[in-house]
């Protein structure tokens, strides 16, 4: 297992261990993680604080030169929201821990250029399902349904 996807996850188990939803993600430049996060929505009664952008808000402001160097690692394929800030800062890859779950607009990042990778690691999909099967009214508030 990659490192970052391994810190991506553990970050996800922090969220489930804090209560909330087991997604976690890093924004890694030059081979260096500078942003760690997990999905916080329930933690701060947060309207958009998915892991993705919880790591990329906590890398602090970068330069665009420095995100077009990045590569955002998520355990879940990010959301149409996550997906529109990885296009925003032009992060040209995004290393996805699974899309069984739950698939955001993958083939939209692809037709803008960004390089995916998708692991569809076992432990990625099982935090998942364990999770949605308990929670599926929380997890249907995280993506808006």
């Amino acid at each position: 297992m990659d490192e970052f996807m391994q810190a991506a996850i553990e970050e996800a188990k922090k969220g489930l261990a804090e209560g909330g939803i087991p997604i976690g993600s890093v924004l890694v430049i030059d081979g260096k993680i500078v942003g760690r996060g997990h999905n916080r929505r329930v933690q701060q009664g947060s309207a958009i604080l998915h892991a993705e952008m919880d790591a990329i808000e906590n890398a602090g402001r970068l330069k665009a030169s420095d995100y077009k160097r990045a590569v955002l690692y998520s355990t879940l394929s990010p959301c149409d929201m996550c997906s529109g800030t990885a296009l925003l800062y032009k992060i040209p890859k995004i290393v996805i821990g699974e899309n069984k779950t739950f698939q955001g607009p993958e083939d939209y990042l692809r037709s803008r250029g960004v390089e995916l990778v998708i692991l569809n690691d076992p432990e990625c999909i099982k935090l998942m399902e364990d999770f949605i099967q308990a929670n599926p009214e929380l997890w249907n508030e995280d993506i808006g349904e």
